[in-house]
C-alpha cells in the first residue's frame, strides 16, 4: 500500500528546521505567520522573552471582505502598523514552513510596503 506523506507534518518539520536558524529579540522580533484553510494570521514574537509584542489575524474587525489574498494583503499592513505604534521597523520573517508564493508572499510583500523591514 503507498502511503503519501502528511503536508502539516513535513511543513512542521521545515519550520522546526528554519526555527533553529532564527529568533527573535525586542529590537528585531521575529514575524510569524501561520495559514489555515480559511484564515491568516500573523505575529511579532520576541524569543528571547517568549512574549508575542503584536499580532493581527483575517478575524480582526478592521479585516472584511475580498478574497484570502486580499485578507492577507491587509493583515500584513495591519501587522506593520500595530508594529510601528510598538516602535519596531526591523524583523525577521517566519514564513512557518509555507512556501513564499500567495497568501504568505501578499503578506510579506504588504507589510515591506507599509514600513517594516526584512
Amino acid at each position: 500500500m503507498i502511503t503519501k506523506p502528511d503536508k502539516n507534518k513535513t511543513r512542521q518539520k521545515r519550520h522546526m528546521r528554519v526555527r533553529g536558524k532564527i529568533s527573535g529579540t525586542a529590537e528585531c522580533p521575529r514575524l510569524n505567520v501561520f495559514r489555515s484553510n480559511k484564515n491568516i494570521y500573523a505575529q511579532l514574537i520576541d524569543d528571547v522573552a517568549g512574549v508575542t509584542l503584536a499580532s493581527a489575524s483575517a478575524l480582526d474587525k478592521e479585516i472584511s471582505g475580498g478574497n484570502k489574498t486580499e485578507q492577507a494583503q491587509k493583515v500584513g499592513k495591519l501587522i506593520a502598523e500595530r508594529a510601528s505604534e510598538k516602535g519596531i521597523k526591523v524583523v525577521v520573517f517566519d514564513r512557518g514552513g509555507y512556501l513564499y508564493h500567495g497568501r504568505v508572499a501578499a503578506l510579506a510583500q504588504a507589510a515591506r510596503e507599509n514600513g517594516l523591514e526584512f
